[in-house]
Formats: C-alpha cells, structure tokens, sequence
C-alpha cells in the first residue's frame, strides 16, 4: 500500500481538498485510494506524536501502535494508494506569525509523523505559495478566529527573514529521506482538487465537475467588521475594501523575490531534494515560434514606425 502524506502548507486550499476527496469517496475507494482527513487524524489517532505536556513519555509509541493498525485494516479493505491529508502535521499559523518565519521547526515535527508511520511513506506533497499573499492570508485568518492582528514592526520581521519555501522543502526532505518529495504550487492548482491528487499521488482522479475554493481568507471589510463585532480597533486594518494588503511596497518586492528565487530553485531541480509538479493541462510557451513570418523584430519594425515629426 503506497502512503501519500499531504502536508499542506496553510492557506494552500487543503480545506478544498480535503472536500474533495470526501465527495468523491465511493469513486476514490472504487479506484483503491484511500482517504485519512483531518476528521479522521484530529480525533485522537495522532493524539501523541507531537510532545504534549500531560501525556506520558510513551504517547508516541502508542500513537505508532494506533497508526499501524489502521494502515492494517486499510490494506485488508484493498486500499492500494492512501493518502493522508493534514495541514497542522507541518505547524500552525499562529507559531508562523508569532515567530515570524516559515514553519521553523517543520523538520521535527515531519521526522516524528514519518517515524510514527513507520517509514513507510513513499511520497510526501507540500504546497507552496507567493509569499506575500502566504502571510497575508494567514494573518487575515489568524484575525478572523480571534486573535490580534499582526503589528508593523511583525510584517517587517517577516518581510525581511532570510527563511524561503526553500528551506522547508529541504528540512522536509532530510525528515523523509526515502520519500519522494512533491511540491504544487498553489498558483496552479487553486480549485482543481482532481488534477491536484493525480499530481501528487501519480493516479487517475475522478473529475471534479464541482470544483470549490474553501475557507477563503476574509477581505479587509470583513477583518474591520469582525474586529469592531469583538471591541478591537477596526483601524488596526486600515483598508476599507478590497484584498487586505498589509504589507507595504518595499516588503511585498522582498517577498515576490524571495519566492520567484525559490520557484526557479524547484524549476532546476532543487539540488535533487524535490520535484516540482504543475497542472499538466495548464499550457506553457512552446520551444518552437508559431506558424508566420521568422524576419519580423527591430530591423523590420522601424520601417513600419511611424515616427513623431517635429512641428
């Protein structure tokens, strides 16, 4: 039985597909896929893996214990390919932003989850994000579930970390080092839950005629009204409408760059530590020039000008 673990990240439309997935579970099981969600993960079978002050120093083993179980009776029912879909596996938002870097302690955690499966994963799928609108969403979500909303002094600690999706691609793949290590950028795969699973667990992925895009972040009207709802200062998000922007220009380039480094990084191969997956059906720019005239450029173009005359 292949294990395909997804581990998010945040705000990377996993909400989506993990819907997905529970929609099409007749399809999926007819098919041989299996499905854990975090329904499943989040009621006490990962209870454990993560040091929990409370819980004794044997958690971990009995979590394992649990886990081996299940993957047992999965096989028995014919699960072929099982995939296991929890964002939290990687961090939290709040540690993010509260830290100001990008899941800082990844490594750890994704060792723990790849012990307690036994080492049996063979493929763990990451998402990843442009970052400024990475950081944007988490906060926005962070304020609409109650907590403070993120000061300038925070988004200038973000802005200016040295830490990129690079980085956590390779704390991942030194925590999974017999897994293969995928990585969809969310700017390709927003609301196609199908193309995404046959992406990242490499099988047909029944069609999803209803594609949805979940737990979308709220936009700055909704922040300041949530805010004002709670007794907070609605002016500590200063746009009125629109997208929620709190980064200024300065901060936003950073990000772009950081990211557009990180992309090519993945697109040239990521020093052999991950494979970078798009929508297949998504079309790119061809090696070769479409049908027409080859002679046309600047020699040819400046005859064609019309020139501004003096008078």
């Amino acid at each position: 039985m292949r294990l395909i673990l997804h581990i998010g990240a945040h705000r990377t439309g996993t909400t989506s597909f993990q819907s997905y997935m529970r929609r099409h579970s007749a399809e999926l099981s007819d098919a041989g896929i299996g499905f854990w969600g975090p329904v499943r993960t989040r009621k006490g079978l990962f209870s454990g893996i993560q040091p929990t002050p409370g819980l004794g120093l044997d958690a971990a083993r009995r979590a394992r214990g649990r886990i081996l179980l299940q993957l047992d009776k999965a096989s028995k029912r014919g699960v072929q390919t099982l995939v296991i879909s929890d964002e939290n596996m990687m961090g939290s938002c709040r540690r993010n932003l509260r830290t100001g870097r990008l899941y800082p302690d990844v490594g750890e955690r994704i060792a723990r989850y790849v012990a307690a499966f036994d080492n049996r994963i063979d493929t763990v799928a990451l998402s990843v994000r442009a970052l400024d609108h990475f950081w944007t969403s988490a906060a926005a979500y962070g304020v609409h579930r109650g907590h403070d909303v993120p000061d300038a002094a925070q988004f200038e600690q973000i802005a200016s970390d040295t830490r990129s999706w690079r980085d956590v691609v390779a704390d991942v793949s030194c925590a999974a080092p017999k897994a293969a290590i995928k990585v969809l950028p969310f700017e390709r795969f927003t609301d196609r839950a199908d193309r995404f699973l046959s992406a990242a667990a490499d099988c047909p992925a029944p069609r999803d005629d209803d594609p949805r895009w979940l737990n979308r972040c709220a936009d700055a009207r909704a922040l300041r009204l949530c805010l004002s709802e709670r007794g907070s200062d609605p002016d500590a998000v200063a746009q009125d409408e629109g997208r929620w922007s709190p980064f200024n220009i300065g901060q936003r380039a950073a990000l772009r760059e950081t990211y557009a480094d990180d992309m090519h990084w993945l697109i040239a191969g990521a020093n052999g530590l991950a494979t970078l997956k798009e929508d297949a059906d998504r079309t790119r720019a061809g090696h070769t020039l479409p049908p027409g005239s080859e002679n046309r450029g600047h020699p040819n173009d400046i005859e064609k000008r019309r020139l501004a005359q003096p008078g």
